[in-house]
C-alpha cells in the first residue's frame, strides 16, 4: 500500500468524521457526545439522531448507543 493510499484513506475518515460531528451537533449533541459517537463509527448515526428525535436525553442516548 503507497503512502498516498494511506493519506487519501486517512482524510476520507477525517471528512466522514467531521460530516458525522456535524450531523450530531445539529441533532442536538453537545460538543463531547457529539465528538464521542462522530469516532465511533460502530455507532449507527441515524439512530444516534433518531433517539434524540423520539424525546431520549443525551445522557441516555449515549447509555443506548454505547
Amino acid at each position: 500500500m503507497s503512502t498516498t493510499h494511506i493519506t487519501e484513506e486517512h482524510l476520507e475518515l477525517d471528512r466522514v468524521e467531521q460530516w458525522r460531528l456535524f450531523t450530531l451537533e445539529r441533532a442536538g449533541y453537545d460538543a463531547e457526545s457529539a465528538a464521542l459517537l462522530a469516532t465511533s463509527l460502530e455507532v449507527d448515526l441515524h439512530r444516534a439522531v433518531s433517539l434524540l428525535e423520539q424525546g431520549c436525553t443525551v445522557e441516555l442516548a449515549l447509555q443506548i448507543l454505547l
